[in-house]
């Protein structure tokens, strides 16, 4: 059985073309979504995914009304073999993993997007190594200042509580505690 998946973008959009392309091309049923691809969460998608029986042939209009990225696809058609499913785009023929050739060219897109994740770490790493290099920090900057850890402990040494430093710091009990050894410890 087909089972096709319209998508658009906006509220303005229709999914008139896209609902009527899967019907004619034989969709038993279209699952229909309102939402940007770059969500997270679209619900009638995993319906879909969810639904999906052995033999089935998810059909979409155009890739990109499915997946939002190269990864995202893959990460989708992955689900769908694992239900012994199929997926075809009508506009590219290409994307059809019901036959040997479209598995073969899903294959050598997951290998390509696999070497472009490979990349993409490769230079974020060697950015983050040559910032550091150049005394760039990461990460939150610090609750503390150098000067209210060392009034904390001028204060610590007149027996106040930490509870009342963390207070008239305006942190948590924990964060004080945390700078406090940090800055024992020389960061």
């Amino acid at each position: 059985m087909m089972i096709g998946y319209a998508r658009v973008s906006t509220e303005g959009q229709t999914l008139d073309q896209q609902r009527a392309a899967l019907l004619t091309a034989g969709c038993k049923r279209v699952f229909e979504e309102k939402a940007s691809g770059a969500q997270r969460g679209r619900p009638e998608l995993a319906r879909l995914l969810d639904h999906l029986q052995p033999g089935n042939v998810v059909t979409v209009t155009r890739l990109d009304r499915l997946a939002r990225s190269t990864r995202d696809l893959l990460d989708i058609a992955e689900r769908i073999g694992q239900a012994e499913a199929g997926l075809r785009s009508l506009a590219e023929p290409w994307a059809d993993t019901t036959t040997p050739a479209g598995r073969m060219v899903l294959t050598f897109f997951a290998g390509v997007a696999e070497f472009e994740r490979s990349l993409i770490h490769e230079r974020t790493s060697a950015g983050r190594a040559a910032a550091k290099a150049k005394g760039v920090r990461f990460g939150r900057p610090p609750a503390l200042s150098t000067e209210q850890i060392a009034h904390a402990r001028q204060l610590i040494a007149e027996d106040k509580k930490p509870t009342e430093i963390a207070r008239l710091l305006g942190v948590h009990r924990a964060t004080l505690y945390r700078a406090l050894e940090r800055a024992d410890q020389g960061h």
